[in-house]
């Protein structure tokens, strides 16, 4: 994780996820699921938002929402815990985007570790951060 303290920008370096899959039916599928819900959490951690501007919505469009693109993509090391369960088809459990939810705060947690910012809302707001270090230099900290 970098933090620009001049702008505010986050950049997610690397992702190192590991997750209980059951039985791997697909290994490439799972691969693909697993590097999709990073991104997804990358994207709902620090750029997409759906802006509503006096009860109409702005983000009318996908040019108006900022997905993050490949520059954006960290590299990410997946681990693959296979444990069956008798519960899933073949063994299976399901994984789609729950890979996403430790990612978010993941970020949150990495930007306070870098930079002594708490950020308790979403998409990180990259003008925030500088306020908050701005505010934290003048008062000497």
């Amino acid at each position: 994780m970098e933090v620009n303290i001049r702008t505010g920008e986050v950049e997610v370096l690397r992702v190192i996820a590991a997750n209980d899959v059951g039985k791997a039916i697909n290994p490439l599928g799972l691969q693909g699921q697993v590097e999709g819900g990073v991104v997804m959490g990358v994207g709902h951690a620090l750029t997409e938002a759906f802006i509503v501007e006096n009860g109409i919505p702005f983000t009318d469009r996908l040019a108006r929402y900022r997905m993050p693109n490949i520059t954006q993509t960290p590299e990410i090391t997946s681990f693959i815990v296979e444990h069956p369960t008798a519960e899933g088809p073949y063994g299976a459990k399901g994984v789609g985007e729950i890979v996403s939810i430790p990612t978010i705060p993941a970020i949150t947690n990495a930007i306070y570790n870098a930079v002594g910012v708490r950020i308790d809302h979403l998409p990180v707001d990259q003008e925030e951060i500088v306020q908050h270090l701005n505010e934290r230099m003048s008062e000497g900290i």
